[in-house]
């Protein structure tokens, strides 16, 4: 006998919530400390060379791999595992299903690599694969991390024998279409031109030996999850695939996509002791709307930016900022998804080597980038995601270097402080605003910037908070003067 509707849900709600309890239960935490210099596997100095992160836990040569994958590894000069590299692999490499949580930055991109090749080396490839039947599938959320991984794919993969591709929106449609005509073993997109190429029948997903999603969490925060669920179902079965998924976060939803699409995955979860990184110098400035740009210009004159990032909530923001630095003598780029694909990779290579100064971007557009030596970070806008401060400021101090992170808490998004401060664990160190702080006589670009373009009204520092002696209210919460 059926259930009424409303009890049918109940039921349904109920058995989602048994597979919650079941995944969770079989998480293997792994606590240990994740310092500035194990922060990337790849560490970028020059185009094609990478930094050696902190000694960690197992070693490559101790884990049994294929030849050509270890000679990959060492040719990029590791010996050492990352914790979540050391934790994912074991279980990977024994064929096992793996979702793994850690933070951008981690290592994780390395972790899946080193797997893939491995089991793909060790399996024979299955009978009656056609040209254009991918053995393994790298699904990205976005262009550039999926350009990032195929990068690494080249360098770890290198003697592998295996031929790689990457596909993605924006850029060189009829060349990646070539390029999977010919055929490929390892093909790495993002899900909107995985899908379009499919339908067209330009390549097949049946004899796909192995699955990776990566940044899973950013595909829910997209709107991807119909894609990836799509996408998925074209798949074999889990039990004759090997599936990784890996992640920022382990939220419900990303859980239940394992349950659904993957074979009894066993879970890591690689929690730091510390969610922000030791060198970085943190400090929060309460400014009013109209003093957030002559401030951030005066502090970037100060500082004298090179390699600094600056994050912001909007990509109309963004590209307001890049006209005003721009038009004050910054150079200063924008990464947003209207930029052409093409410009956009030449901005991410000037910004590795140097050649551009200040880099503007939300969290979505920088999500999953590895860029090394940044020397300042600045919020220009708090987020609204606690997580995602620590995702920013991280992008500082990496491979052992010190770095600055600096807030701006305005009237619009003070009312997220809380939150941050009680996810780090403490409250950010703040500073008074000295007049001699803002920049003054801006240029404005072509069109104006509306009020946050002029120059300081006040003539006279004040304590955080307030006007001298007083404290501000900032959304419902009183900081003291």
């Amino acid at each position: 006998m059926e259930s009424p509707p409303g009890l049918a849900g109940a039921d349904r709600l109920v058995r989602s919530l048994v597979h919650f309890l079941a995944l969770s239960g079989r998480i293997c935490k792994a606590r240990a400390p994740i310092t500035s210099t194990q922060a990337s596997i790849y560490a970028y100095d020059k185009p094609g060379t990478m930094n050696e992160p902190q000694l960690h836990a197992s070693t490559f040569e101790s884990l049994g791999l294929a030849a050509p994958v270890l000679a990959g590894i060492r040719e990029a000069g590791f010996t050492s595992c990352t914790p979540i590299q050391g934790q994912t692999l074991p279980i990977a490499l024994a064929g096992r299903d793996v979702a793994g949580q850690a933070q951008t930055g981690t290592g994780k991109t390395a972790a899946f690599l080193v797997a893939l090749y491995h089991t793909l080396l060790s399996r024979p490839e299955p009978q009656g694969r056609g040209r254009t039947s991918v053995r393994a599938l790298i699904v990205a959320p976005t262009r550039e991390l999926a350009v990032q991984i195929h990068h690494d794919a080249e360098v770890l993969g290198r003697h592998t024998g295996l031929r790689h591709a990457v596909v993605y929106g924006g850029i060189d449609y009829e060349k990646q279409r070539r390029t999977l005509e010919e055929g490929i073993d390892v093909l790495i997109g993002t899900p909107g031109r995985l899908i379009d190429y499919y339908k067209q029948h330009v390549f097949d997903l049946k004899h796909a030996q192995v699955l990776v999603l990566d940044e899973a969490d950013r595909m829910f925060d997209l709107g991807f999850i119909a894609d990836i669920r799509y996408l998925l179902r074209r798949l074999p079965h889990p039990e004759r695939r090997q599936s990784m998924l890996f992640s920022a976060t382990l939220s419900y939803r990303v859980l239940e996509l394992a349950y659904e699409h993957m074979n009894n995955p066993e879970l890591v979860r690689i929690e730091p002791d510390k969610k922000t990184v030791d060198r970085v110098r943190q400090i929060m400035y309460y400014p009013a709307m109209e003093e957030k740009i002559p401030l951030l210009v005066g502090l970037l004159r100060q500082s004298e930016a090179r390699r600094t990032m600056i994050f912001v909530n909007t990509k109309r923001m963004a590209e307001k900022l890049e006209a005003v630095l721009r038009a004050n003598g910054f150079h200063a780029q924008a990464l947003s998804g209207d930029v052409p694909q093409a410009k956009r990779l030449r901005f991410l290579r000037e910004f590795h080597n140097g050649d551009l100064a200040v880099l503007i971007a939300t969290d979505v557009a920088s999500r999953g980038l590895h860029i090394p030596d940044v020397s300042h970070v600045f919020n220009f806008d708090l987020p609204q995601d606690a997580a995602d401060y620590v995702h920013r400021i991280g992008r500082t101090a990496r491979a052992g270097a010190e770095g600055d992170a600096i807030s701006f808490a305005c009237e619009e998004f003070a009312v997220s402080l809380p939150e941050i401060e009680g996810y780090i664990g403490h409250k950010i160190p703040s500073a008074p605003i000295a007049l001699e702080m803002l920049a003054g006589g801006l240029t404005e670009p072509e069109g104006g910037t509306g009020s946050h373009g002029r120059g300081p009204r006040r003539g006279g520092g004040r304590r955080p908070g307030g006007r001298p002696g007083q404290g501000r209210r900032t959304h419902g919460r009183a900081r003291p003067g």
